[in-house]
């Protein structure tokens, strides 16, 4: 169905159609209800992506994200988009996988849409795709990694302030001995961050302090399967900080399903503060990552950065908050 069918039907012009479709110009009311009619009868739907090439301009940003299966990336996106779709912006997401060359793909086919900005809110990264970006000139919010740089804003989370406010409290809980970590992807940089935070702190407060690592996959069942190969080992720790919530929440089930009480037999902490933390039994103790913030701080650095274009990167560190649940308690000793 095309504008002319459109035009034919409402017995005007294609620049008519475009006027009332647009909302540009002057119509008498008449020849606006007579072109939407036609509109409603033909089962019309504008080509936006050719109105978008003509004017020069789209109204659609991008967001890639690592993993949408965890509620931490799906809680940004919905924050962009809720904020997008108030300013008549639209929004289109891709999934990576924690594949950097799925990123590299991702990122040149949005750009190749001509989306006006674009947010990766990733933990892998290709460093030839940033040097891409910086040469398109295109907003750009990246989300722990890359680097600020003329047209690229990156905001950051402090992690290792984060980690020390975990062991500092599991340091007051008494658990000193056995530490288990229970991440994925360690080999990123947001991830690696964590848990090297993490063994620093406690070669800090506690040198004793035996902290082993054990790698799964970013979800449920990649917690819960972890946790089991770790107790098969005979490793009985006092604590498991794990890399994020939604891996936490695999963890508390496999815990409970080996006959081990959280936390009398041993504690359990997270990263992020999705809401399942608070809902999953017991409540989860965890680092608060401002979700809601980072969204909108992302949708207004792209947005403003469309008409103010800028020569220097911005960096923007967030400190978190420990929030203290049920799954921690004091430490039990053999």
């Amino acid at each position: 169905m095309s504008l002319k069918e459109v035009a034919r039907r409402a017995k005007v012009s294609t620049a008519t159609v475009s006027r009332v479709l647009n909302n540009v110009g002057v119509v008498r009311n008449a020849t606006r209800a007579r072109v939407m009619r036609a509109v409603a009868d033909l089962n019309y739907h504008p080509n936006l992506h050719a109105r978008s090439l003509a004017a020069g301009k789209s109204q659609t940003l991008g967001i890639v994200v690592s993993n949408l299966e965890n509620p931490f990336f799906f809680d940004i996106v919905a924050q962009v988009e809720f904020e997008a779709h108030s300013r008549g912006y639209e929004v289109v997401v891709a999934n990576t996988n924690y594949q950097a060359e799925q990123l590299v793909k991702s990122t040149r086919l949005m750009v190749g849409r001509r989306v006006v900005g674009l947010a990766a809110i990733v933990s892998e990264i290709e460093p030839g795709i940033v040097d891409e970006l910086v040469s398109s000139k295109l907003p750009v919010v990246f989300y722990d990694v890359g680097a600020a740089k003329r047209n690229i804003t990156n905001i950051r989370l402090n992690y290792r302030k984060g980690m020390e406010k975990v062991v500092e409290y599991l340091h007051v809980l008494g658990h000193r001995n056995r530490i288990a970590w229970v991440g994925h992807h360690v080999d990123f940089a947001p991830l690696s961050e964590r848990r090297n935070a993490l063994a620093d702190a406690f070669r800090k407060l506690s040198p004793e302090a035996e902290v082993r690592t054990f790698i799964g996959e970013d979800h449920l069942e990649g917690g819960w399967r972890i946790t089991r190969e770790m107790l098969y080992t005979g490793f009985k720790p006092t604590a498991i900080v794990c890399a994020n919530d939604f891996m936490a929440i695999g963890v508390l089930r496999a815990l409970r399903e080996e006959g081990l009480s959280v936390p009398r037999d041993v504690s359990v902490t997270g990263v992020d503060n999705i809401r399942m933390s608070e809902f999953c039994y017991p409540a989860l103790t965890t680092v608060h990552v401002p979700r809601d913030r980072i969204g909108h701080i992302a949708f207004e650095k792209l947005t403003s950065g469309m008409d103010t274009p800028t020569t220097v990167g911005t960096e923007i560190l967030i400190d978190p908050d420990l929030v203290l649940r049920e799954s921690t308690g004091p430490a039990k000793h053999s």
